[in-house]
């Protein structure tokens, strides 16, 4: 006799950002296979959160990687979140505009946590 179970991983909480943990260096031929990890793991959560701290000094290989994880992200209906990047990483990003999101940042057009709009007297109302 057998037990039917719930399909998928028990104890695994839907809500939750999946997290792929990259270190470097990453090869070209394992950016396809990180790129469908991605793909398929957006459209249940809508965010893959990228751990970068181990990709060691950042340069244009990583910036080409995290681009195309991004792309990959978004072609699943979803987007990649940065965790612990290096500042120099950041930095790179923001020189080529790749706009990436980093974990524990708010995201854009988005107040900051704990942060509500103030409302003028005599602003009329929505």
């Amino acid at each position: 006799m057998s037990c039917g179970g719930a399909p998928g991983l028990p104890d695994v909480d839907p809500d939750t950002a999946p997290v792929l943990v990259l270190r470097g260096p990453v090869t070209p031929d394992e950016v396809a296979g990180l790129c469908d990890v991605v793909r398929g793991a957006a459209p249940r959560t809508g965010v893959v959160v990228c751990d970068v701290a181990g990709l060691g000094p950042p340069g244009l290989g990583h910036v080409e990687l995290l681009a195309r994880l991004e792309l990959a992200a978004r072609r699943g209906g979803g987007r990649i979140r940065l965790r612990d990047p290096d500042p120099a990483l950041r930095a790179l990003l923001g020189l080529v505009g790749l706009g990436v999101q980093v974990e524990g940042e708010a995201e854009e057009g988005e107040p900051a946590g704990g942060v509500e709009e103030a409302v003028e007297t005599g602003d009329a109302a929505p």
